[in-house]
Parts: structure tokens; C-alpha cells; sequence
């Protein structure tokens, strides 16, 4: 990343609104994590379930280390759930839960913004190797050759343009599989009124940080973009 102060004020902004969301979010799921559900499912049990049921049954689901470490494998097809989501039979468990194994009914059904998003994980993680590889080259070159600038600034525009793209397309993707969570914890009766608004409100902060990563990654780029065009107009 470039230091420029602009820059440095929006990586400020947008990282301590993440910092927030996720504080909130850490701060959910330990209030969800001690209420109890209904129906006594631990996360492994709901996730077994919700594979079953949507008829998806060359999924494990297996149990990974760390604290909201849950997530979605479709090289290996698993379901990676924290000890707390496994084990546990909590809201909390039952959401984070859900929600991954709506990943995994994402890759069984082909869904499009989940395949758009996999062809592009390659390419991202190129592009953000190179970004932090050229950022200090960045700077030398904006104070010791600047005629180079603008050509430098445009490599900055197609890397943060396939980080930004990917962060975007990923809401779609985490949107769909929260919705498709609450959808079956309520239809599968495996959650009551109450506990499904609260397996709501729990998804509703994991989107935000999705949401607040997307907007400082389109903001970086816009930013990139200006700085472009205004060199050309000077």
C-alpha cells in the first residue's frame, strides 16, 4: 500500500470499523454461545443434519482448532467447525453452523457467485502478493522518479481492482448462506421464534465485517483511480 495520508486515513477508517464489527461480532457469538438450543444439537449434529437434508452427502463436516475459525473447504468438500461450534448446542453453534454448511450447499447446487468467486481466488492471491511486494517500490518512485508514477499507479488499479472485485462478489456468497441457514433452522424446526431472531442477529454481524471489507477495498481503489486521473490532468 501506498503511504499517502489520504490512503493512511481511509486504511484507518475502514480497518477500525472492522475492528468494531468484529468486536461486536466475538461479542454475539459469546452471548449466543450460552443460550442453549431447543432441540440440545450440538454445531456437528445441526451441520449433519442440514447436509442430509438438502441431499448433499459427500461433505464431512470435522473439527478445527481457534475461535471463529468455522468455514467452508469445497477443495476437500469439509465442513470446518471451532471446538465451540462442534461440540456445543448453543444458538450460536447451531447459526455458525448452518451457515457454513450453506457454503456447502452453494458448491452442491453450482450456485454462480460461489463458482465466479473460486475462479478468482488464484488471481487474488497473486494480486495481493504482488500489492504488498510493490508498495514500498510505490513509494520510492513517488519521490525519486516520478515520470514512472502513473505507470506504477495503474499496475496499483488492475491488482486492487481483482482484490476488489473478489471482496464484492463475496457478499452475495456469505449473504446467500446466512439466508439459507435461518431459512432451514427454522423450517427444520431445529430453532424456535426467538432463536432463530437470534441466530439472525449473530449471521447479521459476520455479514458486516464482509460489508466493511468490500466498501475499504472499493474505497482504496477509487482512491487509486483519482490519483491516476488527476497525474494525467496535471
Amino acid at each position: 500500500m501506498y503511504f499517502d495520508p489520504i490512503l493512511l486515513i481511509i486504511s484507518g477508517v475502514f480497518m477500525g470499523l472492522g475492528l468494531l464489527a468484529s468486536s461486536r461480532l466475538k461479542a454475539k457469538f459469546k452471548k449466543y454461545s450460552a443460550h442453549r438450543i431447543s432441540t440440545g444439537l450440538t454445531g456437528k449434529e445441526v451441520a449433519e443434519k442440514m447436509l442430509k437434508q438438502y441431499g448433499v452427502f459427500d461433505v464431512k463436516v470435522v473439527s478445527v482448532g481457534g475461535m471463529l475459525t468455522d468455514h467452508y473447504n469445497p477443495a476437500n468438500k469439509t465442513v470446518n467447525l471451532s471446538a465451540d461450534v462442534y461440540n456445543n448446542a448453543t444458538i450460536a453453534a447451531a447459526a455458525v453452523a448452518a451457515h457454513e454448511c450453506g457454503h456447502a450447499v452453494q458448491h452442491n447446487t453450482a450456485y454462480a457467485w460461489l463458482t465466479m468467486r473460486s475462479k478468482l481466488v488464484p488471481v487474488v492471491n497473486i494480486a495481493s502478493m504482488a500489492m504488498n511486494f510493490l508498495t514500498f517500490g510505490l513509494a520510492i518512485i513517488a519521490y525519486s522518479m516520478p515520470s514512472l508514477m502513473n505507470s506504477m499507479l495503474l499496475v496499483f488499479i488492475v491488482l486492487q481492482g481483482a482484490i476488489t472485485l473478489f471482496s464484492v462478489m463475496t457478499l452475495p456468497v456469505e449473504i446467500d448462506a446466512s439466508k439459507r441457514a435461518v431459512a432451514w433452522l427454522e423450517d427444520a424446526r431445529i430453532a424456535g421464534y426467538q432463536e432463530v431472531d437470534e441466530a439472525k442477529d449473530a449471521l447479521k454481524w459476520a455479514a458486516y465485517t464482509y460489508i466493511i471489507s468490500a466498501l475499504g477495498s472499493v474505497a482504496t481503489l477509487l482512491y487509486y483511480i483519482w490519483r491516476f486521473t488527476s497525474n494525467n490532468r496535471d
